[in-house]
């Protein structure tokens, strides 16, 4: 796993998406890719469907970890994939599944 050092630059971005994300091993096949890239943070599912995630890493990983959220892994469908800097001074200690 990729670490961030202190002085990093650290981006923290929030996703939402929709489309046929749950049940296909989303959230579980996210957190796996997140410890591979090294971004810290959280994923999760909501009661409608959609999938909720914070993701903090230096900007290259952030890039990383959303295009491969934009198609998730096999058997997903993202059709609807929607991202927000947020402004935040916490720091996370790893990806994890909520």
């Amino acid at each position: 796993m990729k670490s961030l050092s202190p002085s990093s630059s650290l981006e923290t971005v929030a996703v939402r998406l929709r489309g046929k994300i749950q049940g296909v091993g989303y959230r579980q096949a996210a957190v796996r890719e997140g410890h591979l890239i090294g971004v810290r943070g959280w994923v999760q599912a909501l009661p409608e469907g959609d999938i909720l995630a914070m993701v903090q890493g230096t900007p290259d990983q952030v890039d990383k970890m959303l295009e491969w959220m934009r198609h998730g892994p096999p058997g997903a469908r993202v059709t609807a994939f929607e991202s927000e800097i947020e402004y935040t001074g916490r720091r996370f200690d790893r990806f994890e599944q909520l």
